[in-house]
């Protein structure tokens, strides 16, 4: 009988839990949008997802401004491979971004 009533407290006590979490949330959604802080958030989400200049994708593979799309090439494999066997992601994914970034304009001025 005891274990009985402490189940059926438990199993309450969980489903008021539940529901004022539940309440608790799309207030502070609510409060959010009333507040700006939504839209704070969406603006800075757009600046996270832009792309890298190209005077800084140039920076990383540290060429110069009149340099050769082959010498570009041969720096981006050589920092490639280096990052692959010895340096990190990161870099490796800043390194490819760079040349990415770096093709695209050559093929803009190529137009």
């Amino acid at each position: 009988m005891a274990g009985r009533i402490i189940a059926n407290l438990i199993v309450v006590g969980s489903g008021v839990l539940v529901r004022a979490f539940a309440q608790a949330y799309r207030q502070a959604l609510q409060n959010a949008s009333k507040n700006g802080v939504a839209r704070e958030a969406v603006e800075n989400m757009k600046k996270v997802g832009k792309t890298m200049s190209e005077s800084e994708a140039r920076q990383i593979l540290g060429v110069s401004e009149n340099a050769s799309w082959e010498e570009i090439l041969k720096k981006y494999d050589s920092l490639f491979e280096n990052n692959a066997k010895n340096g990190s992601f990161y870099l490796q994914s800043k390194v490819f971004r760079a040349k990415e970034c770096l093709e695209s304009a050559v093929k803009k001025d190529g137009e």
